[in-house]
C-alpha cells in the first residue's frame, strides 16, 4: 500500500501512548508487574478509525533505531524540504494484528486492529514530518503470513485507510 501518514512521535508512558491508554482499557495492566505493556522505544502514531461498532483500527510506525540516533542536520534538511511542499517517501514492512480480550472482563471489550509499520528506510523523514506537522508517504509492504489477521482482514485495509480519521470513544 502507498499511504500518506501524518506521524506524531510518542514516548512510552506519556500522552498519546497506546500501550498506556487504549491497550489498558481493553486488556488491563500486566498482572505480574502491575504496569502497562511497554514498547521500549519511541514510536509514531499515524492514523486510527472505526472498523465497525465493535472494532477499531490503530496504526503505528516503529523505527528500527531510536529517533535520538537521527542526524539533526538531515532532519532539518527534510523539514525545510517539507515546508517548500515536498512529500518524501519512506519504506516499511508491515503487519496487521486483529486481537480481542478473551475473558470479556475489559472496560472496553473492543477488537483492536493494529497496523504496525516497521520502518526500513526514512527515519529522518518520519522525524521531520512529526516535528513539522507535515505528511509523508509510506510504502507499506504488508506481510501475508506473519500477521495475526486473515486474508479477508488484510483485503479490507485499503478501504479502512480511506475512511475519515476517528478516535475510539469508550464509555
Amino acid at each position: 500500500m502507498l499511504l500518506t501518514v501524518e506521524p506524531r512521535l510518542i514516548v512510552p508512558g506519556r500522552d498519546g501512548d497506546y500501550f498506556s491508554h487504549e491497550q489498558v482499557d481493553t486488556w488491563g495492566i500486566d498482572q505480574f508487574w502491575g504496569l502497562p505493556e511497554h514498547p521500549h522505544t519511541p514510536y509514531y502514531r499515524t492514523f486510527e478509525t472505526a472498523v465497525d461498532a465493535e472494532a477499531h483500527l490503530y496504526e503505528f510506525v516503529v523505527p528500527m533505531v531510536p529517533p535520538t540516533w537521527n542526524e539533526r542536520e538531515r532532519v532539518e534538511e527534510y523539514i525545510a524540504l517539507m515546508e517548500r511542499g515536498s512529500v518524501p517517501t519512506a519504506v516499511a514492512i508491515s503487519t496487521l494484528d486483529v486481537s480481542q480480550p478473551s475473558l470479556g472482563l475489559a472496560a472496553d471489550p473492543s477488537v483492536h486492529w493494529g497496523l504496525t509499520h516497521f520502518l526500513l528506510d526514512g527515519h529522518h523523514k518520519l522525524e521531520a514530518a512529526a516535528t513539522a506537522g507535515r505528511p509523508v508517504r509510506l510504502l507499506s509492504l504488508v506481510t501475508m503470513g506473519e500477521s495475526l489477521a486473515g486474508a479477508q482482514d488484510r483485503a479490507r485495509l485499503p478501504a479502512l485507510r480511506s475512511r475519515p480519521r476517528s478516535t475510539r470513544v469508550t464509555g
